[in-house]
Order: structure tokens, then sequence, then C-alpha cells
């Protein structure tokens, strides 16, 4: 392990000074050709994804005619059977193996989009909805995890920080995120219908490369089939409060959508303003999230990297609490909502990376799908219920800044719950 180190550390030292653009060529190369296959897979698996979703509510309460009530419940669907259930997509790899469940995964969202498009009853939709959430519980555990479990492999070769593979994964699922809403645009002057279909023709291509191209049997990637996985994740404390300080930013990230929106209409009299706003946010992270990941690589650990990114977090919010007593308006009062967007942003970049990077050292052996899965669906249930108490505190008529000064408190207390100590489970079993 220490000739493995030195001979790291010499090989940074020898390298010449990159620009931000030659770095994400020079770590492009580096990459293994599963490795380019799963980050490609990302960029495609958003594309067609936000093609869709992010007018799935207009069209159930414009074009269906459901009530408002309705489509909240739908959309809610979506979400349980997606992020809650990642946990069992994680599961079903770490016993079947990554090529069954990314396979299975795609024939489903094939399937849900289609029917989604041609679907008009209630309990149609409903159906639809759940088939894409459970596609994605299935695929997205799968893709993460064995890019987890390669980026580890990729540092072990002295090629550099396991964050930058995860960074790039980042990358490409935020440009993803950002192209698909554009096509859906250009494709719902045609229908919703159009949109569905074109969603499920992206996924039927990442069928056909992961059919083609995706190895049987990935080297080092070990099938468990003994029980007791679970059992042992829920007694992992470590794991669990890296569960509890990730699921901290994600309620953060949430009031892009609960918290900003009331702010906007406050500032703009509409929330217009949204669009160019979240837009930044893509933006920030598709030209900043590499050079961010370098820079932290070369100066932070795991653990150092995510109390900087959840403290980046909670000064967003600070800022704009700082600014409601004066009240602006106009473009003005749009200048906090705008430093918050490009603080969470800045912390995101910190700790996406970091929290995906430290789940390989916390899992048990042959259990990384289990432990990527329940990262997701635990934090996932932390944004749930603090996103009902967010909701209410919006609501209780308090001063202009004390809602925001409470939401900056959540990630910067949960600094404290940061792992302390890096390294592999077994090793920090051993010293127990």
């Amino acid at each position: 392990m220490t000739d493995l180190v030195s001979r790291a550390l010499t090989r940074r030292a020898a390298r010449p000074p990159k620009s931000p653009r030659e770095g994400i060529r020079v770590t492009w190369r580096a990459l293994s050709p599963l490795l380019r296959l799963l980050i490609v897979t990302q960029l495609a698996f958003n594309i067609g994804f936000y093609a869709v979703l992010p007018f799935l509510a207009e069209h159930l309460g414009t074009a269906i005619g459901m009530a408002g009530w309705l489509v909240g419940f739908v959309l809610g669907l979506r979400t349980f059977s997606q992020q809650g259930l990642f946990v069992v997509g994680g599961w079903l790899v770490d016993r079947y193996g990554v090529r069954p469940v990314v396979l299975v995964g795609c024939v489903l969202r094939i399937a849900g989009f289609a029917w989604l498009g041609y679907a008009q009853a209630t309990w149609s939709v409903i159906g639809a909805v759940l088939v894409i959430g459970f596609a994605a519980a299935l695929f997205s555990p799968a893709v993460e995890s064995e890019v987890a479990r390669q980026a580890v492999a990729w540092e072990e070769e002295a090629n550099g920080p396991r964050t930058r593979v995860l960074a790039l994964f980042t990358v490409a699922g935020q440009a993803g995120a950002f192209v698909g809403p554009v096509l859906g645009a250009l494709l719902l002057a045609v229908d919703f219908r159009t949109a569905c279909l074109a969603g499920a023709a992206v996924f039927v291509l990442v069928l056909a490369g992961h059919a083609r191209l995706m190895p049987q049997h990935i080297p080092g990637r070990v099938r468990t089939r003994k029980r007791g996985g679970m059992r042992a994740l829920l007694r992992n404390r470590r794991f669990l409060a890296l569960c509890c300080a990730y699921g901290s930013y994600l309620l953060a990230y949430n009031q892009l959508y609960l918290a900003l929106p009331d702010e906007v209409q406050r500032a703009a009299g509409s929330q217009a303003p949204l669009s160019w706003l979240f837009a930044l946010s893509s933006l920030l992270v598709v030209f900043a999230q590499l050079p961010v990941t370098r820079w932290a690589g070369d100066r932070l650990d795991l653990r150092h990297s995510m109390t900087a990114g959840l403290l980046l977090i909670a000064a967003g919010f600070a800022v704009v609490a700082a600014a409601r007593p004066a009240g602006w308006t106009g473009t003005t009062g749009l200048l906090p909502a705008a430093g918050f967007i490009v603080l969470l942003t800045l912390g995101q970049m910190l700790v996406v990376p970091a929290a995906r990077a430290w789940v390989p050292d916390l899992a048990e052996d042959g259990r990384i799908g289990l432990y990527v899965g329940a990262l997701s669906s635990v934090s996932g249930l932390i944004v749930l219920i603090g996103s009902a108490a967010t909701g209410s505190l919006l609501n209780l008529g308090l001063p202009a800044a004390v809602p925001w000064l409470v939401l900056a408190a959540v990630p910067a207390l949960a600094v404290a719950l940061v792992p302390r100590r890096p390294g592999r489970i077994a090793d920090a079993d051993a010293a127990r």
C-alpha cells in the first residue's frame, strides 16, 4: 500500500499543470471502456427521462383533467416507486449482477414511457408511472454502484482520486438534465405522446448499447446470495450517518422546488425567472464540476470535502435570510436567489462525488449495490419527512428571514453527522 501511494504521489508531481479542458480529455482517455459506457449511459438516461417528466404535471392536469391533489399523488407515487425502491434494486444487483438488472430496467422504462403516452384513464396513468419509477429503481443503482466500484479500481491504479470519475458521471447526468427538457419542449410542439415515444426511443438505444457492450461478467464483481446484508447495513452506524448527512443535502436541494419558487415569486412577481436559475445551476455543474473536484481532490479528503460542501449550502440559505428584511424586488431582488443557486450548486459539487466515493469504503464486500441503493432510499425518506416540515414552516407566517435561517441550520448541523474516520468498514470493525 505504501508503494502504491508513493507511485501515485510521484506520478502526480511529474505531471505538468493542465487546463480544465485538457484535464477532461486526459481523464476520459484514462477510463476503461466499461466506465465510458456507463457515463454515456447516464447522459442518455437523463435526456430520455427529462424529455418527459418535467411536463407530466401539466399533461395530467390539462390534457387528462386530473384534480390538483391527484396530480400531486401521481407524482409522489413516481418518486416513491423510484427513490424508495432503490434499495431493492441495489439488492437485486448484488444477487444477479449488473447486466441483467440494467437490461430489465431499460425494458421497463421503454414500456412505461410508451404506456404513459397512450394512457388516458387514472388507473392507466398510475400504472405507467409506477413502471417508470421502478425501472429507474433497477437501472440507477446498477449503474451507480458499478461506477463507484470502477472508480475505486481507477484510483488504486494511481490514475487520480476516485472522485474525479464520479464527478464526470455527475457532469454527464447534469448535461442530460439540461438537454432533456429542451428536447421535450420541442417535441411537445407535436404532442405529449410524441415526447413519451421519443423518451422510449432513447432507452431503446441504451438497451441496445448495453446488450451489445456490457460484459456478461464484470471482473471483480462478486454476486452475493447469502442473507443478512440488511441487518448488517442497519448496524453500520458510519454508513447511516453518511446517509443522514447526504439526506440533509438532498433536503436542501429540494428547496429548489419548495422555498425558491416562493422567493422568486415575491421578488419578480412571477416564477418565470426560475427556468433561468435552474439553467444557471445546470451549466455550473457541466462546466465547473471537474475543476472543483480536481481542486478538492488535491486538498481535501472525503470528510472535509463533504463538510465544506454542507457549509457552502448553509451559506446559500443564509444569503437569502440576510437579504429578506430589505424586501428588494425586481432584478435586485433576484440577486440573493442567484447567490443561493451558486452556493448550493458549489456545495453539491463537493458533497455528491464525495458521498458516492465513500460508499465502497463503508459497504460490505459484495454488497455495494445494496449500499448504493440504501444511500438513495434512506436519504429520500429524510427528504420526504423534511419536505413536509418545510412546507409547514413556509406557511406559518414567520418573519421573512426565519424559514431561511432554519433551512441554513439543517446542513450546518449535518456537518456533525459526517463520519470522522475514513477507510474500509472492515478496518473500522476491527478497531471497535
